[in-house]
């Protein structure tokens, strides 16, 4: 059998609780002395710690311990403390404790005894105990119950706690319910198929729950940034995280003093058309959050104003000399890459700092293609709620669907827009109630007539990029060359553009990084992607 490590227990001196007198003292429950009388606990040395004022009850409770169990070592250790109710002086001097204590968790096993001292000193230890610096369980002991003889145990009872809350089958399983609650929260209940979505949604979950920092999301438009910041609001809402209001805005419908007087107010006649005083939505946003999407295209004065309010929760209001307080946390959207707005003086390289603490980059539909099926029926419950109209799809129009989302053409430029669009449309045209091959050929065809490339206009964007080098190119080269700056000009970022152009060979490879790919054959040309929207 192997072999029984040594039992070490470490609890404070009770004044009160563990004094005595006499032979008298032997007909009360201690519960210094009674942690020593369980029969089946077996301690081999007692960390009593206690003020050197209290060395004769000491002394006299280690003269005890060693009568109950005499294979017990008693150590006293001194611990100095002014006032026993004071938690900073109480916690520093048990942390004091525990720094100077020679532990061996690998050759001894420990209890904490909380059960005496004041409730302060109670709490400390447990504080110290759950954050592992003392690597022990802890111990509570109690009076024992009256027995046949009507006398209650003067060894009374006890219970050992274990902090480590992994080993709870129990608890772990609640833990991992709330999770999973939280993740059908941000996913508004639709199941998804795709892993790497799976472990996104899971670390935001988790960072949603755990912090006010700011968050950016980023990913190409439609693919469910503003749904994703509504949904993290709603988790953070359930979980009385915050108990303000969800106040967002699109920084792309805004310019100049009407950019800066929506998000940080304004005073009467601070410009022309100020007649009156408004209240910003960073001020409404007040403990709640505040979603700020395409945020690359606010100003850089605003950008510099929105930095100080985040940084420091104030900002000054256009035409005010008094600044405004205002709590909430950002959450910013953006489909395109800010760190290239930073380089091309777009964007406050500062503000990115402090926004990119916690970044998620939102794959598009065609990179989750496994959900589409989940999606389409997320739709279509939509559809029902939002009309007072079910409508359902016959098993043969449901898989010509499928078979044409999931197709590698299939672009799904607009994303999961593209997808909810196109339900509505054969839904509404579905008077039986059910949608059948017909309606989903004529969608199909419209959708592959949406995603078709466009004809370019007879000037050459070559000629303008390339001056007299372009007639060194290959006919070859020059129409695919052309072809890629059409799709670059028309992506939002370098990642969105390597989607369309490598859209079947993506397929084959178990990583895809196609902005690389992108990158390198525009280097060819000695072409960047900056060069390509100039």
């Amino acid at each position: 059998m192997p072999k029984t490590r040594p039992l070490i227990a470490i609890g404070l001196l009770g004044p009160t609780l563990d004094a005595g007198r006499d032979q008298k003292r032997w007909n009360r429950w201690r519960p210094s002395i009674g942690l020593h009388m369980q029969d089946d606990l077996v301690i081999s040395r007692f960390e009593m710690l206690h003020q050197r004022t209290f060395d004769r009850l000491a002394a006299g409770i280690a003269a005890d311990i060693t009568q109950v169990s005499p294979s017990t070592v008693v150590k006293s250790r001194h611990i100095v403390f002014s006032d026993p109710w004071d938690f900073e002086d109480v916690y520093g001097a048990l942390w004091g404790f525990a720094a100077g204590y020679p532990w061996k968790p690998d050759e001894e096993d420990y209890l904490v005894h909380i059960t005496t001292g004041t409730h302060v000193a109670q709490i400390c230890l447990f504080l110290l105990t759950e954050s592992r610096h003392y690597p022990a369980r802890i111990v509570q002991t109690s009076p024992g119950t009256r027995g046949d003889d009507g006398l209650k145990s003067v060894a009374g009872s006890l219970a050992i706690i274990d902090l480590d809350l992994s080993k709870y089958d129990k608890l772990a399983s609640r833990f991992a319910q709330e999770r999973a609650a939280g993740a059908a929260v941000l996913t508004a209940g639709i199941p998804t198929r795709n892993p790497a979505f799976a472990k996104l949604i899971a670390r935001v979950e988790q960072v949603a729950a755990a912090t006010r920092a700011p968050i950016l999301l980023g990913g190409p438009t439609g693919a469910g940034k503003t749904v994703l910041a509504r949904r993290i609001y709603e988790l953070k809402k359930s979980r009385n995280l915050v108990d303000g209001p969800f106040v967002e805005l699109n920084c792309a419908t805004v310019r100049g003093d009407a950019a800066g007087s929506a998000l940080f107010g304004h005073r009467k006649g601070a410009f022309t058309g100020a007649v009156n005083d408004r209240e910003g939505l960073l001020k409404r946003a007040d403990n709640g959050v505040l979603f700020l999407d395409e945020i690359g295209e606010i100003g850089l004065d605003e950008q510099a104003m929105l930095l100080r309010a985040v940084e420091d929760k104030v900002f000054l209001p256009l035409g005010a000399d008094r600044p405004v307080l205002s709590d909430f946390q950002l959450i910013a959207g953006s489909n395109r890459d800010l760190r290239t707005a930073v380089r091309a003086g777009r964007f406050r390289e500062d503000l990115l700092a402090r926004i990119d603490l916690w970044t998620f980059t939102l794959p598009g539909l065609a990179e989750r293609r496994e959900d589409i099926e989940p999606n389409l029926d997320y739709e279509l419950e939509r559809f029902a709620r939002d009309t007072g109209h079910r409508v359902t799809m016959n098993r043969e129009a449901r898989e010509r669907f499928l078979t044409f989302a999931n197709a590698p053409d299939a672009s799904w430029n607009a994303n999961f827009r593209d997808l909810g669009s196109a339900v509505t449309r054969m839904a509404t045209l579905a008077t039986s109630g059910r949608i059948d091959e017909d309606l989903v050929r004529e969608e199909t065809a419209r959708l592959r007539g949406h995603w078709r490339p466009q004809a370019e206009p007879d000037d050459d964007p070559l000629v303008e990029m390339l001056g007299t080098k372009v007639d060194q190119l290959d006919r070859f080269d020059r129409v695919q060359l052309a072809e890629v700056v059409r799709v670059c000009r028309r992506s939002h970022s370098l990642s969105d553009a390597g989607r369309t152009l490598f859209a079947v060979t993506r397929l084959a490879r178990k990583t895809a990084n196609d902005a690389d790919r992108l990158q390198k054959y525009l280097a060819r040309f000695d072409l960047s992607w900056e060069d390509l929207h100039r």
